[in-house]
């Protein structure tokens, strides 16, 4: 479980410490809930976030334990380097937006005729509960060549979840390689 510590300031100086000595600055909210200004040890951080098995993942603050889903990020332009994060409270029968990643099943016939295949929405917006909630959308590609695409309409509907983006939307496509 991943542990942090509440920031006693918020400035831009407290923040510039915290950083130096190895947190990432982390703020927690959820619906109804009082929003918590957090960091984390940025390398256990890392760590916990790549080794997660579903889309929310126990963390305590402050003796208080909550399950949190990543909402966005910021990272740092030139090196990369993740310097603040945002993590929404995966509160039980609350309905909300979460972003959930899309993984491919199937060799696509257009990888055979020198195609590549571009995931145009690596994340779909979904609205649900989080018991509800996929932890991945997948999408079958065997039979697509090169110049097909999945709309978001061509992905099977899933039960309590609804997609918030247009159903128009490509999600993804097999391109022809340079």
């Amino acid at each position: 479980m991943l542990e942090g510590i509440i920031r006693e300031s918020i400035g831009k100086i407290g923040t510039k410490a915290l950083r130096r000595d190895g947190y990432l600055i982390a703020n927690i909210y959820g619906k109804g809930l009082e929003n918590l200004h957090a960091a984390f040890k940025e390398n256990e951080y890392i760590r916990t976030v790549r080794n997660k098995e579903t889309l929310s993942f126990p963390i305590t603050v402050a003796s208080k334990k909550m399950n949190v889903v990543v909402q966005s990020y910021e990272a740092h332009p030139v090196t990369g380097k993740l310097l603040h994060v945002d993590l929404m409270v995966a509160q039980p029968n609350v309905v909300t937006h979460y972003h959930v990643p899309v993984v491919t099943e199937g060799d696509a016939i257009g990888l055979k005729n020198k195609g590549l295949i571009h995931i145009s929405k690596p994340r779909l917006r979904v609205k649900a509960a989080i018991e509800n909630v996929p932890n991945s959308i997948v999408v079958d590609v065997a039979k697509m060549d090169v110049g097909d695409a999945k709309m978001l309409r061509d992905i099977a509907k899933i039960p309590n979840v609804t997609f918030t983006d247009a159903d128009r939307v490509s999600v993804l496509s097999i391109i022809k390689a340079k």
